[in-house]
Formats: C-alpha cells, sequence, structure tokens
C-alpha cells in the first residue's frame, strides 16, 4: 500500500531550460552592456561639444548680420563702449537707428553662458571681431576650449 505522505514529499520533476541564467552569463551581459555603453558614450560626448562650437558659430553669424544691419542705418558699427548692446536699445550717438536688430530681444550669450567678445576695429583690417574663448573662457586653448572666431 501507498503512504499519502510519499507523494508529497516528491519534488516536482525538472524540465529542462526552465532553470534560468547563471551568474556567469548575467556577468557576460553586463560585460557587453558595459562595452556598448563606454563606446556610445564617448561618441555621444564628443558629439555634444562638436554641437556647441558650431552653435556659436551659427549665433556668431546672426549678431554679424545683425551688426550689418546696424552700420546700414547708422553709417557706422556700434563702438567699443556702445558694445552689443546697441543692437537691442538706440545708442545715444545713433541718430538713424532702427532696431533692434536681434530677433530674440537681446544679445545671446555663447553656448557656455558667456558674453561673446566685441572688438572694434578688428586685427589684420577687418572692421570688427566677434569671438567667444570656448569651453575654458581663456583665450587659446584646444578642443571644446579652443576659441571660436567668426571668419
Amino acid at each position: 500500500m501507498r503512504s499519502p505522505y510519499k507523494s508529497a514529499m516528491r519534488s516536482p520533476p525538472r524540465r529542462r531550460g526552465t532553470e534560468g541564467f547563471t551568474l556567469l552569463e548575467l556577468l557576460v551581459v553586463l560585460a557587453i552592456l558595459a562595452l556598448l555603453g563606454g563606446i556610445v558614450g564617448v561618441q555621444v560626448i564628443g558629439y555634444l561639444g562638436t554641437a556647441k562650437t558650431e552653435t556659436a558659430k551659427l549665433q556668431m553669424q546672426e549678431i554679424a548680420t545683425a551688426l550689418d544691419l546696424f552700420r546700414l542705418d547708422a553709417g557706422r558699427y556700434p563702438t567699443q563702449s556702445e558694445g552689443l548692446k546697441a543692437l537691442i536699445e538706440r545708442p545715444a550717438a545713433a541718430t538713424r537707428w532702427n532696431g533692434p536688430y536681434l530677433r530674440s530681444g537681446s544679445v545671446p550669450n555663447d553656448p557656455w553662458s558667456r558674453p561673446y567678445q566685441y572688438r572694434i576695429p578688428g586685427s589684420a583690417g577687418r572692421e570688427f571681431e566677434l569671438a567667444s574663448f570656448g569651453a575654458d573662457g581663456q583665450p587659446g586653448g584646444t578642443g571644446e576650449a579652443a576659441d571660436v572666431a567668426l571668419k
């Protein structure tokens, strides 16, 4: 005669393939994900640095266009003391000012949240210079810290 308690003590039969993942398999998958994340992360960081430099160039082109419009109206570029603020607010000495010359209503900062450098007269025979000192905010530098100038 069979005991009713004997069948309750048996463990259910195991089916192949339902045991789950081993620790080694999980570690291999995590290592692969870390490698992919490292490769993609480096590419994304490099792209962000380039994007800020390109943004600075585009903003400087917009400011240069506004400076040219100021010159057409006033007959001159803003003086060093008037600065880029003359593109937004009428300088006292500008009799034929027809601004504001920037659509945003304010002079934008560079992508690193610093004001653009405006110099008049510019060097090498240029009428004015417009520049950003890059990520480090200092003249010179390389990579993302390199100066960005309007050419």
